[in-house]
């Protein structure tokens, strides 16, 4: 999980994880400089906290080398697990090495429901995954195609590519439930609209750089 002064997130994020830790799952907190306390709030909850550049390419990096385990999930701190996840990340990478949860957008937009539905459709029908979606993927998988890029955006598109060329994601319809605040905060359509002008950017070449300041002051 990597995270990024989340002191209002991490509590119920990690709680939720407590009967998957119960069941061997290992959790690990990569922290990417926060200065509102995140990292003691985390510490208790997780089974390692480690700090690691900003970025969430670095910090999903250094959690994957921590991690003790021959599967990977990365999880997002507004983005909760369904039920019975554990089971049907084993079931699905008994045939697929990686994969990815449908996502459910909460939040008080009514078109919040319309994007997440556009988002699993559009995974769905291109094997790209995003990082809402929770994306699992073996160990040796992942440390074939190189871990995440050292990119500061679209690190998730970029993932999905190379684990494409080993193999098509199991899709499961399971559903992920992420917060809309992103997309509540600087207006759902704006954002989306961003969004797809960033990914048209980065499937004609776009440095990867350049698209991240564009994200982060949101033109």
């Amino acid at each position: 999980m990597p995270v990024l002064n989340e002191s209002t997130q991490i509590l119920a994020a990690l709680e939720a994880l407590a009967p998957l830790r119960e069941r061997g799952a290992e959790v690990i907190v990569v922290d990417g400089g926060s200065s509102d306390g995140t990292l003691g709030l985390a510490a208790p909850l997780a089974d390692h906290v480690i700090v690691s550049p900003r970025g969430r390419a670095r910090q999903m990096n250094a959690g994957a080398a921590e991690a003790r385990g021959r599967t990977l999930l990365f999880l997002h701190a507004d983005t909760r697990l369904p039920p019975h996840a554990l089971t049907r990340v084993e079931q699905a990478l008994a045939d697929h090495s990686w994969g990815r949860f449908d996502v459910a957008i909460e939040g008080r937009s009514m078109w919040l429901a319309v994007i997440a539905a556009m988002m699993n459709l559009r995974s769905r029908l291109t094997g790209i995954a995003t990082g809402d979606q929770a994306i699992f993927v073996s160990r040796p998988a992942f440390t074939a195609v190189g871990g995440y890029p050292d990119q500061p955006l679209m690190e998730d598109i970029e993932l999905s590519k190379r684990l494409k060329r080993l193999g098509p994601p199991a899709c499961l319809r399971s559903r992920v439930v992420t917060s809309g605040r992103r997309w509540e905060t600087h207006d759902v359509w704006r954002t989306v609209l961003l969004m797809w002008r960033l990914r048209f950017d980065y499937w004609r070449g776009v440095p990867p750089a350049k698209l991240a300041a564009r994200y982060d002051t949101r033109e």
